[in-house]
């Protein structure tokens, strides 16, 4: 009697491929992690820099800026936090968060910085 070759994977190269995708994973998982959390600091930062330039129209039509705008003239991205507005002598500043971090980013107009910002008119994040 003739006996065919059995067809199918050993056990042990069934495990090879498990190890090889875990190895792949945990060198993945973590790039894209901070692909994420680079998005979310964009869109942070993104929402200061037009925040700026409301505050900016505000204080050319208005003679002064404003610590809110109602939503129909700005409003925040989807998961931002804030901003928490605060007028100074001679400017104001912001900050935002996101609901998925927690790392924050600021900006500020004017002599009174706010950390992590430290240029003027430049958003930064921690």
């Amino acid at each position: 009697m003739i006996r065919s070759a059995a067809r199918g994977f050993t056990l042990v190269e069934l495990l090879m491929v498990m190890a090889i995708m875990g190895l792949l994973v945990t060198i993945v998982l973590p790039r894209l992690s901070w692909t994420r959390d680079k998005a979310l600091i964009a869109a942070m930062k993104s929402d200061l820099r037009n925040l700026l330039t409301q505050q900016e129209v505000r204080k050319i039509d208005s003679g002064s800026y404003a610590t809110s705008f109602p939503t129909s003239v700005w409003s925040t991205s989807t998961g931002v936090t804030g901003p928490a507005i605060i007028l100074t002598g001679d400017g104001w500043t912001a900050s935002v968060g996101h609901v998925a971090t927690s790392r924050i980013c600021a900006i500020f107009v004017g002599s009174t910085s706010l950390a992590p910002a430290s240029k003027e008119g430049e958003p930064a994040c921690t």
